[in-house]
């Protein structure tokens, strides 16, 4: 069992190093040269990157530090080792993968083709600024994924997750009412101190783009359907589920909120490719029946391959 739990550590220590490197390419390669805000401690670090000349991912170390600190102080978190691994990582890998230390290492030969003026600046980006829109594209992209894939592997890379915490718990807010309110507060303070509306706009567009992405990786797409079904004829509609699409039925009771009659609603879950015929199933027998589709991210049981995401601090 102990060699098993080490193992499992191992693997999850080096998917946390893979998505760190992810979403060090994200911030060095795509973003950080045209100042696309992407929210969280990446986009103040832009601040210090820019106007101090601090390096991005010494720059994101200095300020995730303050906030562990304050975290410990305020609400006496203890983050896992994972957090802290995560933190440092990704800090750490966002200067080594930038395209100037590469070009240190000997793996970019020529760092003039990847130099432009913008905005009157020296920068260092793959794509072009005649090619902007699709760097921001590609960024969000790559971005979310990193941070999906240190989730996957139960890591964090702290940030913003403190302070969305310390607000909910001194305030009652919401988490995602949190997260809004600490992005925008990151998205407008760095579009203030650049002086340009353009920053604030691609921070949001970055912020949706990431955040999806950053739940398909961490939660994988909803391959699964859930199936509520309501009808009187429920006994029947199950036999057709069992032996028409090999699929377990649940029984609720509810109660009619109009009528105020007892009901039994039916729950199945099943593949994509099986809608189609519950729906024929359903609809020959009772034609009337109440049918509610819903996505279904993960499953664990007969049947499924589990794709569970465990979020827990560990040490």
């Amino acid at each position: 069992m102990k060699k098993k739990n080490w193992q499992r550590s191992i693997v999850q220590y080096l998917g946390i190093i893979g998505g760190a490197i992810l979403m060090g390419i994200a911030y060095t390669w795509f973003l950080a040269p045209y100042k696309i805000v992407p929210g969280g401690v990446g986009g103040l670090s832009q601040i210090l990157f820019y106007k101090f000349d601090i390096p991005l991912g010494l720059s994101m170390l200095i300020f995730n530090i303050p906030l562990f600190i304050i975290s410990f102080i305020f609400m006496g978190t203890r983050f896992g080792w994972r957090s802290i691994y995560g933190m440092l990582t990704v800090s750490i890998l966002t200067d080594l993968v930038s395209l100037p230390s590469l070009h240190k290492f000997g793996l970019i030969k020529d760092l003039a083709e990847y130099t432009y003026l913008y905005q009157g600046e020296k920068i260092f980006s793959i794509l072009s600024p005649s090619d902007i829109y699709l760097s921001a594209i590609t960024g969000s992209v790559l971005l979310g994924m990193g941070l999906g894939i240190i989730f996957r592997f139960r890591g964090s890379t702290g940030g913003t997750d403190i302070p969305v915490a310390i607000i909910k718990q001194k305030t009652g807010l919401s988490i995602g009412t949190g997260y809004w309110i600490v992005e925008t507060l990151i998205i407008l303070t760095v579009g203030l101190v650049f002086r340009d509306i353009k920053i604030v706009i691609w921070g949001y567009v970055n912020l949706f783009i990431s955040a999806k992405m950053t739940d398909l990786t961490s939660e994988g797409l909803p391959y699964v359907k859930g199936a509520y079904i309501i009808s009187p004829k429920y006994e029947e509609i199950k036999e057709a589920i069992y032996d028409k699409i090999h699929r377990g039925v649940t029984y609720f009771k509810a109660t009619g909120g109009y009528t105020g009659n007892d009901i039994i609603v039916l729950f199945c879950v099943m593949n994509r490719r099986q809608v189609s015929t519950m729906r024929e199933l359903v609809k020959d027998i009772d034609p009337k029946a109440f049918v509610i589709l819903t996505d279904v991210n993960d499953v664990m049981g007969y049947g499924f391959k589990s794709r569970n995401l465990d979020l827990t601090a560990s040490e």
